[in-house]
């Protein structure tokens, strides 16, 4: 017991406070520890599934005798196995670009709504029903476009074909307008429209109150408030949303699997988006009953390969947006 400056007397070791202390630092170390587990334990097991990918697909890829990149061909069986991503490379590019021009600026909007037009009452309501698009099953995406939304889509694609069928990129290809790469798309914008307006909406939601009052204060309109205030504040969540997005399109399987009518090798090469085809996901989905000798399931895996690595790229680069984020934030 020791003596203060103010006559009174103290304790300078409390028991009971090193106790606590004591706990409190035990407790630190096995929280901080299993934190960096399980950090260290998701990146192995994502090396792990390249190294697992890498590793089967490297001998079939050495006994293709055709361009892995450029060709059209997938014979992956047989003495002279030749196959090439050239047709999913452009299904899977197609569909997703189509998906992002649609869900992109409709998620957007949909956020802005929520977070800037919409009463207390409603946007709530509103909020919930948007989220609820990510609860559906793929499966049940893929059937309701092929037995109903595909027949309201196909008097748009007449339309389009009959005034722009001129341009390649919008010909006629004798296809069922629901079996079409641009139909895919569409579904696929609607499957991934939940994920950019929940994150649109959390950025746009966490604008400074100070810089949208400022703006008005200035005699800016409602729009002109958003344009200077809300979206610049949001464009890095709105990029982020959108790569995140884009990697679940570009990883999409069943709902394009069902959707997708399969283009034949020998047809002659077309770059319209009214064709059929199919995606990395879908064919790799399609050709699981042929995973019958290391041979062809190399194949398949060489595809899974390439499709691992630009989701890969796609979400790192959505991380290194959402640490630009954090930084202008702070």
């Amino acid at each position: 017991m020791t003596t203060s400056i103010t006559g009174r007397s103290t304790i300078d070791d409390d028991p009971h406070d090193a106790d606590r202390a004591s706990t409190g630092r035990l407790g630190d170390r096995i929280f901080g520890g299993l934190a960096t587990g399980s950090g260290l334990l998701v990146v192995a097991i994502v090396t792990l599934v390249g190294v697992f990918l890498l590793v089967q697909a490297v001998p079939s890829l050495m006994n293709n005798d055709a361009n892995f990149l450029l060709s059209r061909e997938w014979s992956p069986s047989g003495a002279n196995p030749r196959f090439g991503i050239a047709d999913l490379a452009w299904g899977t590019l197609v569909t997703s670009v189509i998906a992002m021009l649609i869900a992109v600026p409709l998620g957007v909007a949909v956020a802005l709504f929520i977070t800037q037009y919409a009463p207390r009452w409603l946007s709530r309501p509103a909020a919930a029903t948007v989220d609820l698009l990510a609860a559906v099953p793929s499966i049940v995406y893929g059937f309701w476009g092929l037995n109903i939304a595909g027949q309201y889509f196909e008097p748009v694609a007449s339309v389009i074909q009959g005034a722009l069928g001129w341009i390649p990129f919008l010909s006629d290809q004798n296809v069922s307008a629901k079996s079409t790469l641009a139909f895919a798309g569409v579904i696929l914008a609607i499957m991934i429209l939940p994920i950019v307006t929940a994150i649109s909406r959390e950025v746009f939601a966490q604008v400074p109150t100070t810089h949208k009052e400022g703006a008005l204060a200035l005699g800016a309109t409602k729009w002109e408030m958003i344009r200077v205030a809300v979206l610049p504040y949001g464009k890095p969540g709105i990029i982020s949303a959108a790569m995140l997005g884009l990697g679940r399109a570009l990883g999409e399987t069943l709902a394009v699997l069902i959707l997708l009518s399969t283009l034949s090798p020998t047809k002659e090469w077309s770059f319209s988006i009214f064709n059929g085809g199919s995606t990395f996901a879908s064919k790799i989905a399609g050709g699981a009953s042929e995973f019958d000798t290391p041979q062809k399931t190399g194949a398949y895996i060489a595809a899974g390969l390439v499709l691992f690595v630009v989701t890969f790229l796609v979400n790192a680069a959505a991380r290194i947006v959402i640490e630009r984020r954090k930084a202008f934030s702070e």
